[in-house]
């Protein structure tokens, strides 16, 4: 039998209110962020949430 992982709502939820929000916050005519640090912080935590969405789980030893 596969272990399906399903998908987490609090990361899904995480993902796609960083996403929007940087999408919100790049300025698209001059191709910058208007808070660049802030962005940074959001990049990174984006990237995380989308990493731990798509890892699969480590498969434990069967007995």
């Amino acid at each position: 039998m596969e272990n399906k992982k399903s998908i987490s709502f609090t990361l899904l939820v995480v993902a796609i209110i960083l996403g929007v929000t940087l999408f919100k916050q790049f300025d698209f005519k001059n191709l910058k962020f208007e808070q660049p640090a802030l962005a940074v912080i959001y990049i990174i935590v984006f990237v995380c949430s989308i990493y731990f969405l798509v890892k699969k789980p480590k498969k434990s030893s069967e007995k």
